[in-house]
């Protein structure tokens, strides 16, 4: 990698554009201090929002904002596109492929992806969502296989390409599951009226005993109140057996027809090989000190869904959502100075200012501390919240009229196959076991 810019402050290399990372170089800013950011794409993306992606509720560069200018004047900041491969801990560099890449301190900052706990045939067949690209695939896959209904002639043909399965009662998949139903409910007779609404089906599949179990019991008790409201059939106690691209079954002995299984039901941490395998915890997540320091580390951290600060108050780490990142590379960045400056540093105290899910139109949830509240000023709070936190504002005006269009004409957003959805594409070719393997 190129040395130019080279300065003689303390070099902090940040692994990963997400919120965690954006938040400690914008909070380093002016700082004595020269920033390196890698990231394989050179946007940032706004996660909550990316289920609407994935059902043609906003196109993708509405909710991805260029890494480049978010810092744009920030002059002790630098972006390279790159993949990084290994740390080396003892050389404090990095291999990438854009060469090694020197650090004095280091900021895993990764994020996580989906967990499909080892179930290596469902990984092949069901359609995760935690990345642009990923939503917009399964946005084809949900069109193309309405595209193939039509072209079938019986309602025993049509049945598998009609039946959506979202595994995952968390926010993610209770908004996911809402907005497929909304789209049955308003836009299935206008864009394909030779389909009957009545044979698309939802289903909404969680192993515990209820939805959003994060949440308060109103706010579970109510989401499923909005669920059904919509057709969405709630099947929780119900644990995924297997899915082979045609059926999903279950722990029960039940089983569902579909080619369409989203999966939203766990996430693990994104680690990059060269740290000791003692450090990594349950979750595929990072163990850290209260500081954010890395387990028998001097120089690196972990901050955001990719790290678990275990401590009494936080056996299992805190919760992996935007807030918590945000705060951390906030914090982060205080003790950065704070070690520049040879000061003592503090210890991260995360400061929760509530949960919310959205279900559908008018449909909502929120909590923050002991106030509970549900439906249509709850909608009203988690659109302003989220609107609030788009980086850009061409985002928010873009999601606003995007909005705005859809709520007063049922028929907003983009529902464009821009490019076929194909697995064996996007996926490597492995051997798959079979259920009797």
């Amino acid at each position: 990698m190129e040395t130019a810019n080279e300065s003689k402050f303390p070099k902090i290399v940040i692994i990963g554009g997400g919120f965690g990372g954006i938040e400690l170089a914008k909070h380093l800013d002016d700082k004595p201090v020269d920033i390196i950011m890698l990231d394989k794409h050179n946007y940032h993306t706004f996660q909550p929002l990316l289920y609407q992606v994935a059902t043609g509720g906003l196109e993708a560069d509405s909710i991805a904002f260029p890494l480049r200018k978010i810092f744009e004047g920030q002059k002790n900041f630098r972006f390279r596109i790159a993949e990084v491969m290994e740390i080396n801990p003892e050389r404090n560099s990095l291999d990438t492929t854009i060469g090694e890449v020197k650090y004095d301190y280091l900021v895993i900052a990764t994020g996580s992806t989906t967990n499909f706990f080892g179930n290596k045939q469902t990984e092949h067949f069901s359609m995760p969502m935690k990345s642009i690209p990923e939503a917009l695939n399964l946005r084809s896959m949900i069109l193309q296989n309405l595209e193939e209904a039509i072209l079938l002639t019986t309602k025993e043909e049509r049945e598998p390409y009609l039946n959506f399965v979202v595994v995952g009662g968390g926010p993610t998949g209770v908004e996911l599951s809402g907005a497929i139903a909304e789209l049955r409910n308003h836009i299935l007779h206008k864009d394909y009226p030779e389909l009957n609404k009545e044979e698309m089906k939802v289903y909404l599949v969680e192993g515990l005993p209820k939805v959003l179990q994060v949440m308060s019991e109103q706010a579970s008790a109510k989401s499923t109140e909005f669920l059904k409201e919509l057709g969405v059939e709630v099947m929780t106690d119900t644990m995924v057996k297997e899915y082979d691209g045609k059926e999903i079954k279950f722990g029960d002995g039940k089983s569902i027809k579909t080619h369409n299984v989203i999966w939203s039901a766990g996430v693990m941490g994104q680690v990059i090989e060269g740290l000791p395998k003692d450090v990594v915890v349950k979750g595929n997540r990072i163990q850290t000190d209260d500081r954010n320091l890395v387990t028998g580390q001097t120089n690196i951290y972990a901050i955001g869904d990719v790290a678990a600060i275990i401590t009494e108050g936080t056996p299992k780490g805190h919760p992996g959502v935007a807030p918590v990142a945000m705060q951390q590379g906030t914090h982060l960045a205080k003790n950065f100075i704070k070690i520049i400056n040879n000061q003592p540093t503090e210890p991260f105290k995360y400061f929760d200012k509530g949960s919310m899910a959205t279900v559908g139109r008018n449909k909502a949830v929120v909590d923050i501390g002991k106030i509970r509240f549900q439906g249509f000023f709850a909608w009203l709070t988690w659109m302003f919240v989220h609107l609030m936190s788009l980086i850009s504002f061409r985002n928010k005006v873009v999601v606003f009229i995007n909005w705005i269009g859809s709520y007063f004409s049922y028929n907003g957003g983009a529902r464009l196959i821009i490019r076929k959805f194909s697995r064996e594409e996007i996926v490597e070719t492995e051997h798959l076991p079979k259920a009797d393997d």
